[in-house]
């Protein structure tokens, strides 16, 4: 669907050099009006361009060939008059807590997609930057205090989910994107979800543009699956069979867990994780939530049969494969124990692939890994990622026109590239990363479009860290369900107030 903005093409909208036959069609060659090119179609030039009469044995191709003439790529957009929409010179900042000064681009997508974004700020008369000004923590509250006290900056804010985040939505403190019609979600670019997790009834609070970030799977070692007599790229086969399920995973680890000295300790576990992370994972992955939304209204869904049948696969899968850490161990003891060959398989996130300074990434392994999606549960039909991707919202405080405007610029700068709209920018670095080239076409292109969003971090006090997951290890899942279920559907009758 195209916007709702009237589009006229002023500029061709084309991604490569067309080449004009003069000499073959013999017209004139014009540039199309807002082309970055000149007219180069002088009546001088017109007539040189003709080439006389000759005989075939005089003519040569170099007489005989038209000149080439660049026409722009892009596509310049006016109102409905036919005036070239005009931003007054606006200097907009996109405000985060981690951007530093832009990098150089090292590749011709990159040089392309500058190109791209100095053209849209000379032609539609703005500049647009991004920068840190907040941190991570005060985000939120930043934005609160900015759109209740209000101000003269041109600023659009990115954000995390948190309670603050959620308060500013209900207190009208976000700006309803749903109104302007520079902005259309049913786009492709907006596939993260973003606007369907933060809206209510046909109000749109909150967006996000762009690739989303591959999260949870199972990586495992290599080595470790030969030497326990299973095809080291088992997982990939059980993955792209549709057949990578939670007791598939099991039926593996079953294999590979051993006692290697025969002295009746596990010395070769089955899998390496963070508590929270895996238990996250296994309710997601049987389509569970422990927050759902219903015709605008967060609902409570901790005792969805999802949810209590994943938790309580979890529960038993982590007494029988994972080993207790030592005593006094930190809390990430995990992942060094896994890249030592301690554990066969290992439940992380994707960016764990590469290296850090702390060394607890896997840049520093020997043995080579790979990496699938977190298997189905019974009740899903598909592996699934679950998008963690910062909503952007624009204050409230904001009269329309400077909404709409704020709304354009950001809609240009996360539009894709000309020439490049099917070129996956996001791959490169995870080609880089990775041991091989299975988990980047096989696992992390099913991550970036197949997956949902989650609501429980938009309700107010509830920490499902602290109050279930951190007490789940050894114990009964309904007894620690039943020991919160009263407080977090208080929260949650809070949240919808």
């Amino acid at each position: 669907m195209k916007s709702k903005l009237v589009k006229k093409v002023i500029a061709a909208s084309l991604a490569t050099v067309m080449t004009v036959g003069l000499a073959a069609c013999g017209n004139e060659p014009t540039s199309a009006p807002g082309s970055s090119t000149p007219d180069a179609s002088t009546p001088e030039q017109s007539e040189a361009n003709t080439p006389a009469e000759s005989t075939p044995a005089e003519s040569t191709p170099e007489e005989s060939s038209a000149p080439e003439e660049e026409v722009s790529p892009y596509t310049v957009l006016t109102d409905e008059n036919g005036n070239v929409y005009d931003l007054g010179g606006m200097e907009i900042i996109m405000r985060d807590w981690w951007s530093g000064d832009p990098a150089d681009p090292v590749n011709d997508y990159e040089e392309a997609r500058d190109a791209y974004r100095e053209w849209i700020q000379e032609t539609y008369n703005f500049t647009f930057k991004q920068q840190a000004i907040s941190d991570w923590g005060s985000a939120p509250q930043d934005f609160v205090d900015y759109s209740t006290a209000g101000g003269d900056e041109n600023y659009i804010f990115i954000l995390r989910e948190d309670a603050a985040t959620t308060a500013a939505m209900n207190n009208n403190l976000m700006y309803d994107l749903a109104t302007l019609d520079c902005l259309d979600f049913s786009e492709a670019k907006w596939g993260p979800g973003v606007h369907k997790l933060m809206s209510k009834g046909d109000s749109i609070y909150c967006m996000y543009a762009g690739d989303t970030e591959p999260r949870t799977g199972v990586f495992w070692n290599k080595r470790l699956l030969e030497e326990a007599g299973v095809d080291p790229n088992k997982p990939y086969e059980l993955q792209e069979a549709g057949e990578w399920t939670w007791d598939a995973f099991t039926d593996l680890m079953s294999q590979v867990q051993r006692d290697t000295d025969n002295d009746g300790v596990i010395d070769i576990a089955g899998m390496a994780f963070n508590n929270r992370v895996f238990f996250n994972n296994a309710v997601y992955s049987n389509n569970g939530d422990y927050v759902g939304q219903e015709n605008g209204q967060y609902v409570y869904k901790l005792e969805s049969d999802e949810t209590l049948e994943a938790l309580e696969w979890a529960v038993k899968a982590l007494a029988d494969y994972r080993l207790v850490d030592p005593e006094g161990s930190e809390w990430d003891y995990y992942k060094n124990a896994w890249m030592n060959g301690e554990y066969v398989f290992c439940v992380e996130d994707a960016y764990c692939a590469g290296s850090t300074a702390d060394g607890k990434q896997w840049g520093a392994m020997e043995d080579e890994y790979g990496f699938v999606c977190f298997p189905k549960g019974p009740k899903a039909s598909d592996y699934t990622n679950i998008y963690v991707n910062n909503p952007v919202a624009i204050p409230a405080c904001y009269d329309a026109d400077k909404a709409w405007k704020l709304a354009f610029a950001y809609n240009l700068w996360t539009d894709p590239i000309p020439g490049y709209e099917d070129y996956e920018a996001w791959k490169p670095g995870y080609y880089k990363n990775f041991p091989d080239t299975e988990a980047v076409d096989y696992t992390i292109t099913r991550m970036m479009t197949n997956g949902r969003v989650t609501y429980h971090g938009l309700i107010g006090n509830m920490d499902i860290g602290a109050e279930l997951l951190d007490k789940l290890p050894g114990s009964v899942v309904s007894e620690q369900v039943e020991a919160i279920r009263d407080t977090w559907q208080a929260y949650i009758a809070e949240a919808n107030k």
